[in-house]
């Protein structure tokens, strides 16, 4: 043990506790729960004057991650920049409800870094992890009784959308989010969605090790926010604007900078509002906002992640949930006017879509295309109209938008277009959805991020090539870096879904085609996820998954598949067509997969957490992942119920 210091022995064994006393009523004595009367024994215990007791409680949930110094430095790490500086956030909105006379309490579930598991088997628990972060902070929501509004506080790609689905979850209640930023990009360098295919550069002797050492050290140019592209973080703050929870103007705001603290000042002055008008998450998060979300998305370009987690918002609110049609027909109604990493046509990162306007500016311009509607109610207390009305003619408007101007030297409509604009500069629409023998569930694409020089001059992405298969990520990047995958080969990874890794994210791929020269003439198929900065024809989701008698798990080296992507109308067919030197028509496919036995090497990961099989097995028969990975209780319990009757349990 060593030696002790004498302060170590200096032991008490009472105090006088705190001063004054509580400002009880008869009436509570005798009416009120002992919970709330131990509360405010708990609360001055925690040293808040007793004169303050009696305020409108206002609960802060952060996903805050580490512990920093006064100064910012660590004392110890969190998972990733996305919530080291939450803390700040809360901060500051905790300050503004005690100012405006209310009493803050915070609690935290902090989150994991999707870019940290990449590759690993800590990816194996990522999207099981929201479900899980959503049920402990509506409990920890529940276990305040006396709370009068939810404020969250969350940044990246997990904890976000698991904050939303809570929020939305509490109908009742007041509910505002906060959304964490973004971090800046290097003055001279890379940004954090490229800087992840170093590995395979280096290997592709495109990097040398010192250029490689050098990029990835200033990568996250600063210390707090989520990545510089709008991946899934991004498009989460945006979504979560546009479904009208958070102020105007507040995803995508540079973290650790003074407009970001404004912004959860802005907010906590909305929940206080919020819980003295009695407006409620209920009353904000409707079919109307789920739609204007799924148009935001569409025009930001957003992340397929997305199109897990509105419906699962959808569902925790207790209204629609969007289907595979309803997807569609938005991205058919809905033009692409956001130029951002990763997309392009140019690169801005996301600070500057920040400044050119974010979702506001966004509005602004679908505006007159009748995709939104304008009476959905926002957090604000005003209508989306209303709040668009004021955007319009704001001094915050003029200012952001001079300010890119004079520092970057870039006009905001380079960055939001009008939907004339960006259909002359030939931005396409985000997602498509194919079908086919090989998906006859569905899959998306990110159609938008399919190289142009490989499409068609009538928009259509056209590849047939020899499969080669894959059971591990880890086996298929270990063939694009000796060389394994070559150019007009379509890579197919199977066993990648729930069942078998708890729907991993298989940015490794998808980035290393993207930055490889010969990447854009490889395809990719998949039953697994994607990074919301992934690029290029890859085509995931694919349903049934392999380990639940997809055709796509009988798929062998060497087979023939057809892939058709129409960028335009937005629709897509995937098939098996030829075994060898053999060519048929997709239902020629159709009937000869059907005759086959699954892929020899097809088993669930053997590292596969018995957490994420009781996840897997508890979204599918909740809908599965086209329902958004949810635990819908009342088919749960009518599956368990049965099961136990077949059992003779």
């Amino acid at each position: 043990m060593g030696p002790e210091d004498d302060d170590v022995f200096r032991i008490h064994t009472h105090a006088p506790g705190p001063s004054g006393s509580l400002p009880l009523t008869p009436d509570q004595l005798r009416h009120a729960p002992s919970g709330d009367l131990f509360g405010w024994s708990q609360n001055v215990g925690m040293g808040l004057a007793p004169s303050r007791l009696g305020g409108p409680e206002v609960l802060l949930l952060g996903t805050m991650g580490g512990i920093r110094d006064a100064d910012g430095r660590p004392i110890a790490l969190g998972y990733h920049t996305g919530h080291w500086e939450i803390g700040l956030l809360m901060q500051a909105a905790a300050r503004e409800v005690a100012a405006s006379g209310g009493v803050p309490f915070a609690g935290y579930v902090s989150d994991p870094c999707d870019g940290r598991s990449q590759g690993t088997t800590g990816m194996f628990d990522s999207l099981p992890y929201r479900n899980d972060a959503a049920v402990v902070m509506r409990r920890l929501i529940r276990s305040l009784p006396t709370r009068k509004a939810v404020i969250g506080v969350a940044t990246c790609d997990k904890g976000l959308p698991a904050t939303m689905i809570a929020i939305a979850g509490m109908s009742r209640l007041p509910g505002v989010i906060v959304p964490g930023g973004v971090t800046l990009p290097p003055t001279v360098g890379e940004d954090a969605g490229k800087i992840q295919t170093i590995g395979a550069r280096y290997a592709n002797d495109e990097l040398s090790l010192e250029e490689a050492a050098d990029l990835g050290c200033r990568a996250c140019a600063t210390p707090g926010g989520g990545c510089q592209f709008l991946g899934t973080a991004g498009t989460a703050q945006v979504v979560a604007e546009a479904l009208g929870l958070t102020v105007p103007h507040a995803a995508l705001a540079p973290s650790g900078q003074p407009v970001w603290e404004e912004m959860a000042r802005q907010s906590a002055r909305a929940a206080m509002r919020a819980a003295k008008s009695g407006l409620t998450v209920g009353a904000i998060v409707t079919d109307a906002a789920i739609r204007n979300a799924m148009a935001v998305h569409a025009a930001f370009g957003g992340s397929t992640n997305l199109l897990l987690h509105i419906p699962a918002i959808a569902h925790a609110a207790g209204v629609r949930i969007p289907d595979v049609a309803d997807w569609a027909d938005v991205n058919r109604a809905v033009p692409r006017i956001v130029s951002v990493l990763p997309n392009g046509p140019i690169h801005h990162p996301t600070v500057r879509v920040f400044l050119a306007g974010g979702v506001p500016e966004v509005c602004l311009k679908l505006r007159r295309l009748g995709v939104l509607d304008e009476k959905a109610l926002t957090i604000a207390g005003a209508t989306l109209g209303e709040a668009l009305d004021w955007w319009e003619s704001s001094e915050r408007r003029h200012r952001m938008r001079k300010r890119l101007r004079d520092v970057d030297g870039i006009d905001p409509d380079d960055v939001v277009f009008t939907p004339e604009r960006a259909r002359t500069a030939g931005l396409t629409s985000t997602v498509t959805f194919p079908v086919g023998n090989l998906a006859p569930e569905g899959s998306v694409i990110k159609s938008t991020a399919i190289d142009p020089s490989v499409v068609g001059d009538d928009g259509v992405y056209r590849h047939i090539g020899q499969a080669k298969v894959f059971v591990s990520e880890k086996a298929a990047v270990k063939a694009i870096k000796i060389g394994g995958i070559q150019a007009g080969d379509v890579l197919v990874l199977i066993g990648r879904g729930p069942s078998g890794t708890g729907m991993e994210e298989t940015y490794q791929l998808t980035s290393a085609l993207k930055f490889l020269p010969f990447g854009k003439y490889v395809s990719l198929l998949t039953d697994a996820r994607f990074s919301g900065v992934s690029t290029g024809a890859c085509i995931g989701h694919i349903g049934p998954e392999a380990l639940a008698g997809g055709p796509i798990g009988k798929l062998r080296d060497g087979d023939r598949i057809r892939i058709e992507i129409d960028r335009v109308r937005l629709t897509g067919r995937v098939d098996f067509v030829g075994e060898g030197e053999e060519t048929f028509d997709a239902d020629e496919g159709e009937r000869r997969l059907a005759m086959r036995t699954p892929h020899p090497d097809l088993a669930p990961d053997p590292e596969l957490p018995d957490d994420t099989r009781i996840w897997a097995a508890l979204q599918s028969v909740s809908g599965g992942t086209w329902r958004g990975g949810v635990y819908d209780a009342d088919r749960i319990v009518a599956a368990l119920e049965a099961g136990k009757k077949a059992l003779g349990w």
